[in-house]
């Protein structure tokens, strides 16, 4: 029988330190193809981390419009017949009969935002297609409780730690604590698995919660918080210019920098209570 697929490998490496080389062995982080069956029809495939198959999947479904409710999935599970080097690597997620999703148009849509060429303004009006609403969460946060979560999403991120290869993605109550923490190679994935999670266990929407994300705070870890209703997203890096746009369309506080005591606010700085300082105007 064929082992299933692993979120942590090792492999022998040859290490070169000031002129000196060395066998030893690296841990490497897994990466594993997941194809995504809906109904036993095939909806997309993704490299992801193996581990949390099933969140990642519903994840998936939720923010890409595919489902809108728990109840709509009958069952989501790792396919049980399946080649041996398949196993581990293929959900299967039954919907129950109110879910009526458009598969054929879910996989040109899902193919068309992957690939180059769409534009920004197409992507935000397919997201808003789906009836997403802006979010109304009165939620604050303090600046310096913002501060902590960074350190509090490093401690939780055990893959990372023996790899150094993972992106995480964090979601936190108001004082800071942090609720799940997912990791995969991809920071999308590691949302999906978070939304997923909520969505499995009927904590949607997240009206009351801060999410942390690893790396970049690109377009579409935005638009997946939106579809969860997370009215705050933070990441420890840059923030792409169409991430930007639609935070500030869905009122939605926005993030980046988060190092150490520094950040950058891009959007919805009330949450935080801070209100923007204007640029001074000159007059001659």
């Amino acid at each position: 029988m064929a082992a299933g697929p692993r979120d942590i490998d090792v492999t022998l490496v040859h290490e070169w330190v000031a002129g000196r080389v060395r066998a030893t062995q690296d841990y490497l982080v897994g990466e594993e193809p997941l194809e995504i069956r809906v109904n036993d029809r095939s909806l997309s495939v993704t490299m992801r981390t193996p581990g949390h198959d099933p969140e990642l999947a519903a994840g998936f479904l939720f923010t890409e419009g595919a489902i809108q409710t728990r109840d709509q999935i009958a069952s989501i599970e790792h396919a049980a017949e399946c080649k041996p080097t398949e196993r581990g690597n293929i959900v299967v997620a039954e919907l129950s009969a109110n879910a009526e999703p458009d598969l054929e148009k879910l996989q040109r849509n899902f193919y068309t935002t992957s690939s180059c060429g769409i534009c920004g303004k197409a992507s935000i009006d397919a997201v808003r297609a789906r009836g997403v609403k802006t979010i109304q969460s009165q939620l604050r946060i303090k600046p310096e409780t913002l501060c902590r979560v960074p350190e509090a999403l490093r401690a939780g991120q055990q893959i990372f730690g023996r790899t150094g290869g993972l992106h995480a993605a964090g979601l936190f109550d108001v004082s800071g604590k942090l609720i799940v923490e997912r990791e995969d190679i991809g920071r999308h994935n590691a949302v999906d698995k978070i939304v997923g999670w909520a969505l499995m266990h009927g904590k949607l929407p997240l009206s009351d919660c801060l999410l942390l994300v690893s790396g970049r705070g690109g377009f579409e870890i935005v638009q997946k918080a939106a579809m969860a209703g997370v009215p705050v997203v933070a990441s420890v890096s840059a923030c792409s210019s169409l991430a930007v746009r639609f935070a500030r369309e869905m009122g939605m506080t926005l993030v980046g920098f988060l190092r150490d005591q520094r950040f950058v606010i891009y959007s919805g700085g009330e949450r935080l209570g801070l209100a923007a300082e204007q640029p001074s105007s000159h007059t001659d």
